[in-house]
């Protein structure tokens, strides 16, 4: 083991590396008009080291956002943070449901600290901030008023400390060096993406009845695109990513009917492959393809790793195999000539850590990785569709691809387009239910994840004898509001040029407001013009608003057009269903445009 200390001087960082003998001596390279400084620490050679702590000072008041998508804090002062992509769990430390996932499967309720989508990156109200590279697993411990360590899992240390003046500042620096998602396609936000299965007749059902109603819909998600067999827990998708043609009759017809209409049709895949054999209409064999060119993980005794996946094994692509990219990516080449325009590209964060791998690198690094390289497959497609469109397609965003993603790392904002936050329970708790879709949107936004939302109404339900998780009409109808001012209904220019998030934390535009920087679900900003207040409580009908204390102080209520004027000051607002509670900067731009297109929408 090694340990670092650190000690600012006035221009530039010291780092000491103390081992038995002696110490080594590093300095940045940093100067004064770089917003970064990189932290590179070699370990000597001649000795063998399996742990690098990281320790220097934090003062008592600092608060530390980010950390990825983070599900039930906002500052984690006082906390240890591992940095390990890992399914979030069922019920995350909200009871009973933890204890009986745990039950079921060991550690499956998971606790506060896990998520699809972790960060090793920070940044404080004192607008300091460092964020590692590489993958090896870490821990953030933040327990102690006066100092933070930093445990890398590895043999040596590489990062980089930002400087900003703002929240802002240090997100548009982070964003800089690890990448910025693309705009997303115009179609993508021009109404609900309508989740729905069951086969080609429901979808065409649902389709009359959301006309019938005039529900503007841009697109139709079709996870059972697939297929679906019985097995021992229920009925389950055939993981063998082609169409279904007996469940999707007609599916070409289907999709040239819907796209005539401007509606799209999204599918669904991720990176494993279940055996399909005993399928009795499909076209490829998508497993034994994979496994004959030898792009399937490998166990340690060098046959395919089939991996448990509830009531059937899979297989798992080797995204490090250099064969594996291009073979993929004809599965979708196929999707796509079909006429589907989107899909959820699902899982990434599952690779088992005792897996052998084409690349020879240390599985428990790669497992932090392979989100990224799952992603960097995807995007690599949709650039590549768009070169080969002819014409002028490439500046026209109504046929573009999009793909969306819950598994992630540091620089998963980079090669991913748009990610949702995974499997919430159908509750309103704190850890793992609609609470948490809000910290969750709004701690991935602080780490570079631009466009994210959540499930309306959660997803997972549970209807056992004693305990039963139900999704209720009015827990549905506040999950519609709040997601009415996330991503897939509104883009942002300055997600893509600077790596800003839709909703935000008001400490972006706050952040020396002492309430803003104790806020976690409570309210967000929309952009900077436009403030939400949701209600996350059973039967509540109206909400406290909290007023910040900024250079406009002046906020209107959209809905009475009563003017809040108090610096600093709170309200209690009337908030029925129907009429969520926000508020838009009095005079503004933005906030005249959003009224304008309530009332040409007959809701105002």
């Amino acid at each position: 083991m090694g340990r670092i200390r650190i000690r600012k001087r006035n221009l530039g960082w010291c780092w000491s590396l103390t081992r038995p003998k002696g110490f080594v001596r590093i300095s940045s390279t940093e100067t004064e008009n770089q917003p970064a400084a990189e932290l590179k620490i070699p370990i000597p050679q001649h000795r063998e080291f399996n742990r690098v702590f990281l320790t220097y000072s934090s003062e008592g008041n600092e608060r530390f956002y980010g950390f990825g998508e983070q599900f039930s804090h906002m500052d984690f002062k006082g906390k240890r943070v591992p940095i390990f992509v890992q399914e979030q769990g069922i019920g995350r430390g909200d009871q009973p449901i933890t204890f009986a996932a745990n039950l079921v499967s060991y550690r499956a309720g998971g606790d506060w600290s896990t998520t699809y989508a972790p960060s090793p990156f920070y940044m404080t109200s004192k607008m300091r901030s460092v964020y590692l590279q590489g993958y090896d697993y870490s821990v953030f411990d933040l327990t102690r008023v006066d100092r933070v360590q930093i445990q890398i899992h590895g043999n040596s240390v590489q990062g980089r400390i930002l400087h900003g003046n703002s929240p802002c500042e240090l997100i548009e620096h982070f964003t800089e060096t690890i990448g910025r998602p693309p705009e997303l396609p115009d179609w993508i936000v021009s109404g609900a993406v309508a989740g729905m299965q069951g086969g080609t007749d429901a979808v065409r059902r649902v389709w009359d009845a959301l006309r019938s109603y005039q529900v503007p819909v841009s697109a139709f998600w079709l996870q059972d695109w697939v297929g679906q067999r019985e097995t021992l827990i229920g009925s389950q998708l055939w993981w063998n990513w082609e169409v279904d043609t007996t469940r999707y009759k007609g599916w070409k017809q289907l999709l040239k009917d819907l796209n005539a209409h401007h509606v799209k049709v999204m599918t669904y895949c991720n990176p494993c492959l279940a055996p399909s054999h005993e399928k009795p209409n499909r076209r490829r064999n998508l497993f034994e393809e994979a496994k004959k060119l030898d792009i399937l993980v490998k166990d340690k005794n060098g046959e395919q790793y089939l991996v448990p996946n509830t009531a059937f094994d899979v297989g798992m692509l080797d995204l490090t195999h250099p064969d594996t990219a291009s073979w993929f990516k004809q599965v979708l080449q196929e999707m796509v000539e079909d006429g589907v325009r989107g899909w959820m590209a699902d899982f990434g964060e599952g690779l088992p850590v005792d897996a052998i791998l084409y690349s020879g690198e240390d599985p428990i690094s790669a497992h932090n990785r392979y989100p990224e390289l799952w992603a960097q497959i995807n995007r690599e497609f949709v650039e590549e569709w768009k070169d080969k469109c002819t014409g002028t397609k490439r500046e026209d965003t109504k046929e573009d691809l999009v793909f969306f993603m819950r598994a992630g790392f540091r620089d998963s904002p980079k090669w991913g387009m748009l990610f949702w936050e995974g499997d919430q329970m159908v509750s309103w708790q704190a850890n793992d239910g609609i609470k948490s879709a809000v910290v969750g949107l709004l701690s991935s936004g602080l780490s570079g994840y631009a466009f994210n939302h959540s499930d309306i109404g959660g997803y997972c339900a549970v209807n056992l004898p004693l305990i039963k998780y139900r999704r209720s009409e009015e827990l549905l109808l506040r999950w519609m509001e709040l997601n009415a001012f996330t991503t897939v209904f509104r883009t942002h220019e300055e997600a893509s040029q600077k790596g800003l998030p839709v909703c935000r934390h008001l400490f972006l535009h706050y952040p020396d407001d002492d309430k803003v920087q104790r806020l976690s679900y409570q309210q967000f900003l929309v952009g900077t013009e436009i403030l939400v207040v949701p209600i996350l409580d059973k039967g509540k009908k109206k909400v406290r608003v909290y007023f910040p204390v900024g250079e406009t102080s002046t906020w209107q209520h959209i809905w009475t057009e009563k003017i809040f004027t108090g610096k600093g000051s709170e309200a209690w607002v009337e908030a029925p269903i129907g009429y969520p509670a926000v508020f838009v900067k009095a005079d503004s731009i933005v906030g005249e445009t959003f009224r304008k297109n309530l009332r040409n929408s007959d809701i105002l």
